[in-house]
């Protein structure tokens, strides 16, 4: 390691350490990209309390609480959601973006189908299905008893509504993907050439709905979207009641959102707390508390209010580990996360009359040779091990280990390699001419890249520091946008609106629970916001989730094709994959979150005296 990259490191850890001691410290924050299925579920091992600081892929801690004494009965629970930003308040399903938003709307709704260890729906939810024979058509009914929190029965019709405003042709959301796409007649219908969709019929009872795809694909069982939308409650885009810009903006949705989850929405303070009751007449049962209060809580502040007790659950940063540990009054859960950190480059644009993505190839990271240089230059190990205590390690593939089957072990890709990079940058024509320690661009102008990333808590700037003098190292000069981090939701608002003074941005997804990637890198994904494409890219993409793919084998194929091809052409370049860490206070009894337990739901969670 360089001498001038040595001493950022000590420096940056000597800073870290202060802020541990002052307890502070936050995660990066994530976009969710799509549905999560009502149970976060994954396969993992319960084991002892401690945790290895090895290499990341081998840790492992307990799923479950160990307290087993008799819960409250009519109990209140308080749960921090932990960030340095209000959470937006775009509380339905079909319109939420950010993870904050959907960390707020699970306690209230939630999806027809209940979901195993493997991501695939179950007949244990709210609904039951069938699939045809030829996998092209599945038909959903509903049980009996499943209400939404003003007494009205959830219909077949509500579902179809949430498919209609998917499809909508003013629907301006990111959920427009494949599995929408798929449902045949879909395409005429979000192009305004009829105003009913196909594909789908609802009986006359209300209770079932048949869905038929144009393709047969295997994301009908873990892909499909079962979370329906309250016509009635929010207003009918359809018969003129309401416009879709209206019906995002309304308080049905932001101040008086209404589900059929466990608890009901009894009181919203705007991007700071919600006050929920519990729902009695919740189809699985009379939840095990009376209220829960979720709240934002400034990661600055997080270890302070588990110490006094004012916070019962808490998803709590990996920076925040040491501290955690400390504190005699909480167990520590943790698991592999739905989720994975990476810098993006910008190639291009959205289109917006084309709802698609266009590269342009003059944009400044143009050049493979370039993204693949600054990803060798990244020393993501250091950030791991040093920052984050190996609770994040360093990623490889865009398909994440949690998905065993797909995620390619063997697929080689740029790991720290200072050399590596320089000899890609002479490769490439990035050489310094003038002697000033910064590369010139083929053409000898002056080369600065510019890098958006995003404020949350301490470590944010030092990481973002690190990533740029790694790149110094390198001779690429690599400066902030504006000179400073930018909030979560100016951040995204800036990387999705293409603005122009971001070269890089570091970003983190929420996967879902569908291995198919299409959700993030397909042509017509807003969540693509690289905006990279390529006719191989479409092709295999088709090919991941086409009815060839019922066979495993093949689509594994695909899928490590896939991989590979984006290793090549590096439109982003994960950076690191990561646990994700529970605080949970001695007195919570029923909650886990180990895959297929009945306490990984939140009606069955309580406390004890």
């Amino acid at each position: 390691m360089a001498k001038k990259q040595f001493m950022l490191l000590a420096s940056l850890l000597l800073v870290l350490s202060v802020f541990l001691a002052a307890c502070t410290g936050k995660d990066d924050k994530e976009e969710s990209s799509e549905t999560k299925p009502e149970d976060n579920e994954k396969e993992t091992e319960q084991v002892d309390e401690d945790v290895s600081e090895e290499e990341g892929s081998e840790l492992s801690f307990p799923t479950e609480v160990s307290n087993k004494a008799e819960p409250i009965e009519d109990g209140e629970m308080t749960v921090a959601l932990v960030s340095d930003s209000p959470f937006e308040g775009t509380l339905n399903r079909v319109f939420y973006t950010k993870g904050p938003d959907y960390d707020v709307i699970q306690y209230f709704d939630e999806s027809l189908f209940a979901y195993d260890g493997d991501y695939q729906i179950t007949n244990d939810g709210a609904a039951e299905y069938e699939i045809s024979d030829d996998k092209k058509t599945i038909t959903i009914t509903i049980r009996d008893g499943v209400k939404w929190h003003d007494g009205e029965p959830v219909k077949a019709s509500d579902l179809l509504y949430a498919y209609q405003l998917l499809g909508h042709p003013d629907y301006d959301g990111s959920r427009y993907d494949f599995m929408i796409e798929n449902v045949e007649g879909m395409p005429e219908y979000h192009e305004g050439k009829t105003k009913e969709i196909s594909g789908i019929e609802v009986s006359e009872d209300e209770k079932t709905i048949s869905i038929t795809f144009t393709e047969a694909t295997p994301s009908v069982l873990s892909g499909i979207w079962a979370v329906p939308v309250p016509r009635h409650h929010v207003g009918d885009v359809m018969n003129g009641e309401i416009t879709m810009e209206e019906l995002t903006s309304s308080d049905k949705i932001r101040k008086n959102p209404i589900g059929f989850g466990p608890y009901k929405v009894a009181k919203i303070v705007p991007g700071e707390s919600v006050l929920f009751e519990r729902f009695d007449d919740y189809w699985r049962g009379k939840p095990a508390l009376k209220t829960l209060v979720l709240k934002v809580v400034n990661s600055a502040s997080i270890m302070e209010a588990l110490k006094k007790g004012d916070i019962d659950l808490a998803e709590f940063p990996a920076d925040q580990y040491l501290n955690a540990k400390e504190l005699d009054n909480i167990e520590i859960l943790g698991d592999l996360d739905l989720a994975f950190t990476y810098i993006g480059f910008k190639l291009g644009k959205w289109d917006d009359e084309k709802k698609e993505n266009v590269m342009d190839p003059n944009m400044k990271m143009a050049d493979k040779k370039l993204r693949q240089a600054m990803w060798y230059a990244m020393d993501n190990e250091t950030i791991g091990k040093e920052l984050y205590h190996g609770l994040r390690f360093p990623a490889t593939s865009l398909i994440i280990p949690v998905f065993e089957t797909f995620h390619d072990k063997t697929l080689e890709t740029p790991s720290y390699d200072p050399e590596k990079a320089k000899a890609l940058l002479d490769e490439a024509g990035y050489k310094d001419i003038d002697g000033d320690g910064f590369r010139e661009d083929p053409e000898g102008n002056e080369f600065i890249v510019n890098f958006a990333s995003m404020s949350g808590g301490e470590t944010a700037e030092p990481i973002a520091k690190f990533y740029i003098q790694n790149w110094e190292e390198v001779g690429i000069k690599v400066e902030l946008v504006d000179g400073r981090l930018h909030e979560i939701n100016s951040f995204y608002d800036m990387v999705r609106a293409d603005d122009p003074k971001i070269d890089i941005f570091q970003g983190a997804f929420g996967t879902g629970s569908d291995p198919d990637p299409s959700g993030l890198y397909a042509r017509n994904s807003p969540f693509n916001t690289f905006r990279f494409v390529s006719e191989k890219n479409d092709q295999l993409l088709a090919d991941g989730v086409s009815e060839k793919a019922f066979d495993q084998e093949y689509r594994k194929k695909v899928y490590d094709e896939w991989q590979a091809m984006m290793a090549e052409e590096v439109p982003l370049a994960p950076t690191v994959y990561r646990y994700y860490l529970v605080a949970a206070n001695e007195r919570v009894v029923n909650y886990s979150i180990e895959p297929g337990s009945e306490n990984a739901r939140p009606w069955k969670w309580a406390v004890s005296e």
